[in-house]
This record gives structure tokens, sequence and C-alpha cells, in this order.
């Protein structure tokens, strides 16, 4: 701290938290949503659309019905995907359906092209059926070169997940679990250098057990962590093979439990942080 500044009051750090909120209730008003569709392709006259629409476009049309690879080619399927969301676990506002999703959708859309130049279209469904959402993803897939899901609550996650990457011809992530857990573990990775410790054996400790931690810790485990040396602690305690009300209740911290015992230890949070590296 320079001499020429000072520290601020609890009212003033309250009120600067609270300003990016009040900023956002007028811009979102303003521009009236983040997003919008413009023309790639140049016009030059209202004649153009004979290129760009009929009659010409049915020549690229004719070349991706014989390969439908051409269509990463030919149209902006490769670099476009899809924002999808029933929103059922919106940041911390947990449930608030899919229209107040929208601004997130479409922020993490803009968050696409601004970092990495990819186009992307928030897709947010009236459902909250993990069969109709997988059905639904599927069929909008032909239009995108992959899709992310996003703000979808567990335990439901994970099946739609794990059922889409395993028919879909496109990618398919999942921000919340891949996303987060590819963050966590690349920083843990590099926490371990610094302090000169091998990654296959350091001991973690992950308090709690969403869906973000639960891909963590199997994101930990594929990654050379040994089971043994990872304990997750949910609101009830440390997931180990005494947690059998996991067994059918919630299938994916129970995988947990039998991988890894807790790590040989029992008990709650103070526990499963005794040990621990990270």
């Amino acid at each position: 701290m320079t001499g020429k500044e000072r520290e601020l009051s609890v009212e003033e750090r309250l009120a600067k938290a609270k300003k990016p909120g009040e900023d956002a209730k007028i811009l979102h008003k303003f521009y009236g949503g983040k997003i919008e569709t413009v023309p790639k392709a140049c016009v030059r006259s209202f004649n153009d659309f004979s290129i760009w629409y009929s009659p010409g476009v049915a020549e690229p049309c004719k070349m991706i019905a014989q390969d439908p690879e051409l269509a990463y080619e030919l149209t902006c399927k490769w670099n476009t995907v899809a924002v999808v969301s029933d929103g059922t676990r919106v940041l911390g506002l947990g449930d608030i359906g899919p229209e107040a999703a929208m601004p997130v959708m479409e922020g993490k859309s803009m968050l696409f092209k601004y970092l990495g130049g990819v186009d992307s279209v928030p897709i947010c469904l009236d459902t909250k059926d993990p069969d109709k959402i997988i059905e639904t993803v599927r069929l909008i897939a032909p239009s995108f070169g992959g899709i992310n899901l996003e703000d979808i609550s567990n335990p439901k996650c994970f099946d739609i997940l794990d059922e889409l990457r395993r028919d879909c011809k496109i990618p398919v992530w999942h921000d919340d679990q891949q996303g987060t857990a590819t963050v966590e573990v690349a920083g843990a990775i590099n926490a371990l250098k610094v302090v000169g410790k091998k990654f296959e054996e350091a001991h973690f400790a992950i308090v709690g057990a969403g869906a973000a931690s639960l891909a963590i810790a199997r994101l930990l485990l594929a990654t050379g962590t040994k089971p043994q040396n990872l304990c997750m602690c949910d609101s009830s305690g440390i997931l180990n093979l005494e947690r059998e009300e996991l067994k059918t209740k919630y299938r994916q911290k129970w995988e947990i439990c039998e991988k890894t015992d807790g790590a040989g230890k029992r008990g709650g949070l103070k526990e499963a942080l005794k040990g621990a590296d990270i």
C-alpha cells in the first residue's frame, strides 16, 4: 500500500462489491442482451444473396449431402458451439429456470467469442428431464461443432454428460465438471512443482462433493493421484466405505468411496484436512 492509498471501510467495500450488479441491471437493459448474429460473408449488393442464398446455396448443400464432413468447411459448424442449460444450477442462484438462466448463457457465449474467437449460441431448455435434455442435444448436434453443457444440477449432470459423450459425433463438455477440474488439477500440478513434491506422492483433501468436486476427484485419479492419498468430504462427513447410504442414493459419490475409502480416514472436515498437501 502506498502513502496515498487508504484502507477502504466496510461500507465502501460493500458498495464496491454491489457495483457490478447495479451496473449489470442498467447495461443489460441498455444493450438488450450481450450477443448478436452478424454476416460473415461480404454482401456488396442484394444480388449477392443469389450466392449466399437461393439459387447458389444449393451447390454447397449438394456437396455436403454427398460428404457430411464438408459441413466443417462450407458452414459455420467448425467454429460454433451450443451453450446448453436447463437453468437448474445457475451460479449460486440455484434452480431459477431457463429464461432467468439466459443472461449467464449469453455471458458464456460472449466469453467464447472474446477470449477464443469461437461463435456460440445460448440454448436454454424448458425441461428438467435428463432424457429430454439428452435427446434435444442429440437432435441439435448437426448444427454445431461442439456442445457446452452449463449449470445443470447434479447428479443428473453426470449421466447427461456420460450419455452424450458416448454417442454424439461432436465433442460434448460440461464446464462445471471438466472446466473446473482442468483448472484445479493444472494448478495442483504446478503448485507441487514449486514446492518440489511429486504429484503421485501428494495427499489431497477435497471439501464438498458436488459436480465440480467429483470431477476434480476423477481427474486427479486419472492424472496419477494414488486413491489412498485422496480424501473427499461432503456435508455429512468423509466419503468412505462406511457411507453405505450413498450406494443407491448417490452413485457418483459411492464410486469415490469405493476407490479411495476416504484415504483411510473417518470423521468430518477436520479429519479430512489432516495431513493433506492440497
